[in-house]
């Protein structure tokens, strides 16, 4: 099978119809997609990815119509989420309608849901008369894809279309919200940090880690990995003097002083923590094929998104 990269909305419904595997854009990372509703498609996701049953999938709308489509016993906090956030790079964990198949939920009574913040694909969804789940666009455990060429990388000759839409802006997964009554619960930090999500609802209850049965996408250790083997320090001088016989790449917010280094890529020279969070799947790729012996990655300042680059970097380290 030949994969195209195209911008051709019509033909990418078309294949979606067909019950065919379309990789998509959002603002966060490329996705993975098919008919949410159509449980053979999306088992070929999971066959793809190599990802575990028991992981389970984001679905994408396009209007706030569908929500209760897709799930009931909505809480009042997860509209004023929606109202505040979507279309966004926030998902919402909540109790499934039977519409929603199993293999989606990896078995479980709930859904994620979320309406990304990217023109082509709400395009294209506008056009589908099905939502659609789609996953990160890369093998299981991998580096997220921020670029049709990305996913062509991983994916070239095994689906039939990459629906180009540009770089993403964000570059972080989503952050994932669930709900315990009326209590939000951070599954997983993204897109949108933690504090703005607290402003909205009140202090959130924090449980991102799972690796037998997750609630929701991204809380398995590993992830997000590179094949050269990550470290993630407080020191790069120190760490590099310590591997001074090895090819050693360097991960950095801003500084690019590293004269030990083989390769640096500061993701912020302007110190911007979304700037950084948009640049940092593409750095770990590019790093990731200099036929470096280690990557060194800079932690970053725990908070706003530089909590999220954290999440990113600590379970690519795994």
């Amino acid at each position: 099978m030949e994969t195209t990269i195209t911008t051709d909305i019509e033909k990418s419904q078309k294949l979606l119809k067909e019950g065919q595997l379309v990789a998509i854009p959002t603002e966060t990372v490329y996705g993975l997609a098919a008919n949410a509703l159509d449980s053979n498609a999306v088992k070929r996701i999971f066959e793809m990815k190599g990802r575990p049953a028991f992981n389970p999938l984001i679905v994408h709308i396009h209007q706030m119509e569908q929500l209760p489509i897709l799930a009931k016993d909505i809480p009042q906090k997860a509209y004023d989420l929606a109202e505040a956030f979507w279309p966004g790079s926030l998902t919402l964990i909540l109790p499934k309608q039977d519409i929603v198949p199993d293999i989606i939920t990896g078995g479980k009574p709930t859904v994620g849901v979320r309406m990304p913040n990217h023109k082509t694909t709400l395009d294209l969804l506008k056009g589908l008369p099905f939502p659609l789940a789609a996953p990160s666009a890369n093998p299981f455990t991998r580096v997220s894809p921020t670029s049709a060429k990305h996913v062509l990388d991983y994916f070239g000759d095994q689906i039939p279309a990459i629906l180009d839409g540009g770089p993403c802006q964000v570059g972080l997964e989503s952050t994932i919200i669930g709900f315990d009554g009326e209590i939000p619960i951070l599954y997983r930090k993204g897109g949108i940090p933690k504090e703005a999500i607290e402003a909205v609802v009140g202090k959130l209850r924090i449980s991102t880690e799972n690796e037998t049965a997750p609630e929701a996408p991204g809380m398995l250790l590993k992830h997000y990995s590179p094949r050269t083997p990550l470290v993630v320090c407080d020191n790069l001088k120190e760490k590099l003097k310590e591997n001074s016989l090895k090819k050693v790449g360097v991960l950095s917010f801003y500084e690019e002083d590293f004269p030990l280094a083989t390769k640096v890529i500061a993701l912020s020279k302007n110190k911007m923590l979304e700037e950084a969070a948009m640049s940092l799947f593409e750095a770990l790729h590019t790093l990731d094929a200099s036929g470096l012996d280690l990557i060194l990655a800079e932690r970053f300042p725990e908070k706003g998104l530089g909590s999220s680059i954290n999440d990113r970097l600590f379970r690519a380290e795994n």
